[in-house]
């Protein structure tokens, strides 16, 4: 049956960030095609209720603190949630942040988290779950969230290290996906639009924002965020097994005008 490829029943999936927003739709989505899921988030709150509505699904889940700034914190979390479920096949590196200030402007320290979150911890994400997958003889899939951002560059609002951080993410997919390719690694990406998320709602309701963003989008709204679940399913399942390298953009059609 052509839906038994988008089953992840018996696989154990990681999302970063899996505590709310993109991330808590993530967590859900890979429960309800069948995988344990491990919520690693630095908030303990949001990640611990991520885990209780993922357990109501059926699924096995577990919270573990990490911080994807630090190194070590990711390579702790991936060794942790081994332990946990004796295995990783599926890694949702998420966690992501941004800050809105014209170039000129940008500091040194807000310039580092941007690239500290959004680059590196997806990087550190990659190496220390590869590292697993291959020590356990290879196979195994990767997704990072990259954005539409590091395609084109948004408007009104001045991110200069945001969209550096994902166009970044996106070539960074490409050459974990062409080294880890003879191991049966797959590595993708996803390249979301504007997205109705909480946190995103109060600008889309100022007319300087989203009185910008709407008319440009060719569907005339924002996306669902749990639209991106059936998009993350289908990359992480044996329904997408060609598919590596790829950077899968869900836009409302926003980067084709």
């Amino acid at each position: 049956m052509i839906l038994d490829k988008f089953s992840l029943q018996g696989k154990v999936a990681v999302v970063t960030g899996g505590g709310q927003g993109l991330g808590k739709v993530f967590c859900l989505a890979y429960a309800e095609a069948g995988a344990d899921v491990v919520v690693a988030e630095l908030n303990p709150e949001t990640g611990r209720q991520t885990v209780r509505e993922v357990q109501m699904l059926g699924r096995r889940s577990v919270y573990i603190p990490t911080d994807v700034r630090q190194r070590a914190s990711v390579y702790a979390m991936i060794e942790q949630a081994v332990q946990a479920f004796g295995r990783i096949d599926i890694l949702m590196n998420n966690a992501g942040i941004t800050k809105w200030c014209p170039a000129e402007d940008v500091s040194e320290e807000d310039w580092r988290e941007v690239m500290d979150v959004n680059l590196n911890g997806v990087f550190y994400g990659c190496q220390a779950a590869a590292k697993h997958m291959l020590a356990r003889g290879g196979g195994g899939v990767i997704t990072n969230i990259a954005s539409m951002s590091g395609m084109i560059v948004n408007y009104p609002q001045e991110q200069a290290s945001y969209n550096t951080s994902k166009a970044a993410v996106m070539h960074l997919t490409k050459s974990l996906a062409a080294e880890w390719a003879e191991y049966g690694i797959r590595v993708n990406a996803i390249a979301p639009g504007y997205m109705g998320t909480a946190m995103a709602k109060p600008f889309f309701d100022d007319p300087q924002y989203g009185g910008v963003w709407i008319p440009a989008i060719p569907l005339k709204r924002p996306g669902s965020p749990e639209e991106l679940g059936p998009l993350a399913v289908f990359l992480a399942s044996e329904a997408s097994s060609y598919v590596t390298g790829a950077t899968v953009v869900i836009d409302g059609g926003y980067t084709i005008l």
